[in-house]
């Protein structure tokens, strides 16, 4: 899902930030989603990328506090429609207090997307060398890498993009890991919803749908801080796996609940659900690109334009608000 939209809304970004620099946060993520859309045709890199809408549900029995987010996204000059309850029912058959439809978003096959893109890097001179990152060097002239084989990469830049694994050198308070589980549908394609909207909800740990080239429905959340190791968090495969059918069978009656696949997956998010890019405090020539939340790779996109082009010699105050050490609130 190559959402524009982030994690929290532009309400609580701009009671935390102000309202311009949350719009500004808001207008660069539209925008990067539509420049990545854009290289990926250049570069003709398959990916079964589609144009696609998405369609933020209400929560709660209410929708006023969408109402109100998207009243705030118009001033921002943020494009997308409020659905009431009647509306979003007879256009997308989904029982809702209401929602916001906003063009802008895509999706795509991951994999496909990330093999693609390294593919034509390695065309354009990358190297790719397979090995363990365990000490970095900054001194005045470059960068050393050390490997856990006892080799050593030079560089005069370092661009870190290690997930949720940090290295010590990396101090933010704003971030903290979460695990997500998954299921996909056997093929359905005469049983998806109008337009394939990507779907997702006005909620902190909110549920989240789209459909695939091939016809699957795939649903994810239920989203727990709590459980993040890898055995522990595989362990509930099974119990999250029947909640979210559930919840499936709840949200869109027609889907047929023939699961194939279930998996689960541990990221970061931050409190205020921006990204943390930029150069990493007190060393010289090393950068940090974490995408993280529900937007990592629109936030990854954004993040390789803005270090490139710092590094090339300009910047941008969006480093300045995704910054690592900014002060934000606290993860909790």
């Amino acid at each position: 899902m190559l959402l524009w939209e982030i994690d929290c809304s532009l309400t609580q970004l701009t009671e935390v930030y102000g309202f311009e620099r949350a719009s500004r946060a808001y207008l660069a993520s539209l925008h990067a989603v539509a420049r990545l859309k854009s290289l990926v045709m250049q570069l003709g890199i398959a990916s079964e990328m589609r144009d696609r809408n998405s369609l933020l549900l209400a929560a709660g029995d209410t929708g006023r506090q969408l109402h109100e987010e998207h009243d705030l996204r118009k001033r921002a000059g943020l494009p997308g429609d409020f659905l009431d309850h009647a509306t979003l029912l007879e256009t997308f058959s989904i029982a809702r207090a209401g929602a916001i439809v906003s063009p802008g978003s895509a999706d795509a096959d991951p994999m496909q997307l990330a093999r693609g893109t390294l593919a034509v890097a390695i065309g354009r001179g990358a190297r790719i060398f397979e090995a363990e990152a365990v000490q970095f060097d900054a001194s005045a002239r470059s960068v050393g890498v050390l490997l856990k084989n006892g080799r050593e990469i030079e560089a005069r830049s370092v661009v870190l993009a290690t997930g949720y694994v940090m290295p010590d050198i990396v101090r933010s308070t704003v971030h903290a890991a979460s695990s997500s589980w998954a299921i996909a549908t056997t093929p359905q394609p005469e049983n998806i919803w109008k337009d394939g909207v990507l779907i997702w909800e006005d909620s902190k740990d909110y549920l989240y749908a789209r459909s695939t080239a091939a016809g699957r429905i795939i649903i994810g959340g239920e989203d727990s801080r709590e459980v993040v190791e890898p055995d522990a968090r595989d362990a509930l495969i099974p119990e999250k796996s029947r909640l979210l059918t559930q919840k499936l069978a709840a949200l869109w009656p027609a889907a047929r609940l023939d699961i194939e696949f279930s998996w689960s997956g541990t990221f970061d998010t931050t409190s205020d659900g921006l990204p943390l890019i930029g150069p990493v405090p007190g060393t010289k020539g090393i950068y940090a690109a974490y995408g993280y939340g529900g937007n990592g790779i629109t936030f990854s996109f954004l993040a390789a334009e803005l270090i490139g082009d710092l590094i090339a010699g300009s910047t941008s105050p969006l480093l300045r608000d995704f910054a690592l050490d900014r002060d934000g609130p606290p993860a909790r």
